[in-house]
């Protein structure tokens, strides 16, 4: 498994009784991101038997309460299950002052430290890197700052073919000379060529998240060809008007970005609490873009290489 992600919660701002709000952990490379926050979050990540102490990065979109409701009891938890290591958390700058208080007053001897890192709202920003993954924030279009989030696996080197070990007798370094693009003489005396040692690596893998947003185009080609594509689908296409109002997207204005963009597969989530049936949203989606299906809570979706 190259890269997955589990629902924790699929509702928009009111949880019912079998959808929670916005929150999901994204798994890839070994990483465990945690993208938003809603009630109920800890609840749900013991439900789904995720290791808390494999939580290190926290990505929050805007700080709707939907969005981050269950981010203080989730730091005192960690707390209480004496975690050591500094936890991050990407979001918007008034979240330090807006938890300080709350902090002071639960947390006071919280044995770890915490990390705010302050998003951009304006232009796209890599906001977290390493050897193998890289995190991009990206500006959406919602009531107040709000960004969506871009996670790719880095490019992966070639692997080597066993019987080209055999046949030329490689050694460790020229293993890696090769695999790091270094040409590779022969006993001829010739250039062997590359795709005789080597078969190509699997396509790194990249998931896009979209939420809390209006239809808002300048995401296309921030997110173009992403295997996956979370958008938020808060109402039917019948009240794009209220969509409009409230700066959310319909199931067929999701369908058009992920089509436009040529995602791989379009999830569909932070639907409205009015809807029970929610059928028409996958068939309203799929009208526009086939490989388009609805979110649940506690589903894992994955993407293989």
């Amino acid at each position: 498994m190259a890269l997955s992600v589990t629902i924790l919660g699929s509702n928009s701002a009111l949880p019912i009784s079998d959808r929670y709000p916005t929150a999901q952990i994204l798994r890839v490379s070994e990483r465990f991101f945690l993208i938003d926050c809603g009630e109920g979050t800890q609840m749900q990540l013991r439900r789904n038997k995720i290791n808390f102490s494999k939580i290190n990065q926290i990505f929050l979109s805007h700080l709707h309460g939907d969005h981050v409701f269950g981010l203080m009891g989730l730091i005192s938890t960690f707390g209480l299950l004496g975690r050591r290591k500094a936890l991050t958390i990407h979001a918007h700058s008034d979240l330090k002052n807006l938890l300080k208080p709350h902090l002071d007053y639960f947390c006071a001897d919280l044995p770890y430290q915490i990390v705010f890192k302050d998003l951009n709202y304006d232009e796209p920003t890599v906001i977290y890197e390493d050897k193998k993954v890289v995190v991009l924030s990206f500006p959406l279009s919602h009531r107040i700052p709000t960004c969506g989030f871009l996670i790719k696996e880095k490019a992966k080197q070639p692997n080597i073919r066993k019987e080209a070990i055999e046949r030329y007798q490689l050694s460790v370094p020229e293993i890696v000379a090769i695999k790091n693009g270094q040409e590779f003489i022969g006993e001829d005396g010739l250039p062997v060529d590359s795709s005789e040692l080597l078969t190509p690596a699997p396509k790194p893998c990249s998931y896009a998240f979209c939420s809390d947003t209006r239809y808002y185009r300048r995401v296309i080609p921030i997110i173009k060809e992403v295997d996956l594509l979370y958008h938020e689908a808060t109402f039917l296409h019948e009240l794009k008007d209220l969509a409009k109002r409230t700066s959310h997207t319909t199931a067929k204005q999701a369908a058009t970005i992920a089509r436009d963009a040529n995602v791989g597969q379009l999830l569909l989530g932070h639907f409205s609490s009015r809807y029970r049936d929610l059928k028409p949203f996958e068939e309203e989606a799929r009208s526009v873009f086939d490989n388009a299906i609805l979110v649940n809570d506690n589903m894992t979706i994955e993407v293989k290489r």
